[in-house]
């Protein structure tokens, strides 16, 4: 069942249950406040028949006329009796005073037209100057204060439920239809946007036209999915690009060496073996780098953790970077807080700041300058290395750890290396549950900051 029907039959089921429940409570309640209502009213009219007769018995000398009871009794829809002390009856509303009062509930409900309820007789005190003679009863149908007005206000109230049962009912079936609709048309498109994902149009966009925020944010989550995987795309066929590139390059110059040695044209001197043994070198580097850099999530698992003094052993990288600084003509300082111990695979550190302070050196400007500092926060160490080189393009950022993704398009063999590195050092900073961030102004230079657990 599409999710549409769905969710306006549960709309619709839930309104309806949720007015059933509403309506049989307030009628019954009503019901049960106007039942009380009608009984106090008549237990009133008793009370005033009653008054009124033992008014009219002490006015007319302490008599009463036939007429004057059978008026009452006939106006009020009642039958009266009036006995002595001596339960004597001194005056009925019957007309046959031998009838009884076991039969007056029969020709009562016959002369007013009411074929159910009970016949019940009330006793008032029947007075004569402030001293009781007798006693006054009063007998009437107990459901006789159901006048016509009182049943059809209860048909009315009952109609008006049923219809404004009714009226929500179908008001709630066309609220439900749009909500769903509302609800389900950019489910929908997302889902179909989703669909043209997975079979690999990756620049299909969702647009959806809805405020509702839960759905605004999957949407941006598919569109962003789509993005993503188009850009892995992307670099996974600059992946493949760069691999060949950067394998053909040794490869040719192997081969056209080899050729030439074949052909005679070149002796297998020392000097043609040693460019040969260059470009093995250099093609066995590459491929060592491309197997670091895809094994990085197997780093945790060969770590080999250490506990040493990491302000040493960073102020000893420094030291071994200083000939090969000023022979660029470039310098090379160290701010380093002494005594930190940390605990992680020396080799691996040694890896990532190698790996820094070598790309440094091939992006500084004449004269340049690199800054590597060290300092501890907390349960942290924080390691940075600054330099006052060409800087990065800041459309550069987001991919620069990236495998084989270069800022500098030309691949100049002088400028920019694989495009492993950073790939790789991020790689050993994660695995030690670090975190490393680049910011880079173009022209101006780059802050590469490293932090790391001590793990002490």
């Amino acid at each position: 069942m599409k999710l549409s029907k769905k969710l306006t039959l549960f709309f619709v089921f839930s309104i309806l249950f949720s007015i059933i429940i509403i309506s049989f409570i307030s009628n019954s309640m009503i019901n049960n406040k106007f039942e009380i209502y009608l009984t106090e009213e008549q237990q009133s009219r008793l009370d005033q028949i009653s008054n009124k007769l033992n008014e009219l018995y002490n006015k007319n000398g302490y008599v009463l006329h036939q007429s004057e009871i059978n008026s009452y009794a006939s106006l009020e829809n009642v039958y009266i009796e009036i006995r002595d002390l001596d339960d004597n009856i001194l005056y009925t509303s019957a007309n046959n005073k031998g009838m009884g009062m076991n039969n007056m509930h029969m020709q009562m409900m016959k002369n007013h037209g009411m074929y159910e309820g009970q016949y019940i007789e009330k006793s008032f005190p029947f007075i004569q100057e402030n001293e009781e003679i007798g006693k006054l009863i009063i007998g009437y149908i107990d459901n006789s204060y159901l006048t016509k007005s009182a049943v059809l206000f209860k048909s009315t109230l009952s109609k008006s439920f049923l219809l404004s049962a009714i009226f929500t009912t179908l008001l709630g079936l066309v609220v439900s239809v749009i909500l769903s609709k509302s609800l389900t048309t950019p489910l929908i498109n997302i889902r179909n946007t989703a669909v043209e994902i997975r079979k690999g149009n990756l620049n299909k966009k969702s647009k959806i036209n809805t405020n509702t925020l839960e759905i605004v944010e999957l949407s941006d989550a598919i569109n962003y999915l789509g993005e993503t995987l188009a850009e892995q795309d992307n670099i996974r066929k600059k992946y493949a690009s760069d691999i060949s590139h950067e394998l053909r390059t040794p490869l040719s110059t192997l081969k056209s060496h080899l050729e030439a040695i074949i052909d005679d044209v070149w002796e297998p001197s020392e000097e043609h073996l040693t460019i040969l043994m260059t470009e093995i070198d250099r093609l066995s580097s590459l491929v060592d780098s491309l197997r670091d850099s895809f094994k990085a999530e197997e780093l945790n698992l060969i770590l080999n953790k250490t506990k040493f003094n990491l302000s040493q052993e960073l102020e000893s990288i420094v030291t071994t970077f200083i000939p090969l600084y000023t022979k660029e003509n470039f310098n090379i300082k160290s701010n380093i807080e002494e005594n930190i111990q940390i605990n992680m695979d020396k080799d691996k550190f040694k890896q990532v700041i190698y790996n820094l302070l070598s790309n440094s050196i091939r992006y500084l400007n004449k004269n340049g300058t690199v800054k590597v500092s060290l300092k501890k926060d907390k349960n942290n160490a924080i390691i940075g290395i600054i330099d006052n080189g060409i800087g990065i393009e800041e459309k550069h950022l987001p991919f620069i750890f990236n495998r084989f993704y270069r800022p500098d398009i030309s691949r100049n063999k002088n400028t920019g290396g694989t495009g492993l590195g950073l790939s790789i050092v991020k790689s050993i900073v994660v695995a030690h549950d670090g975190t490393i961030d680049i910011r880079s102004q173009y022209g101006k230079g780059t802050v590469i900051t490293i932090t790391v657990p001590l793990g002490i």
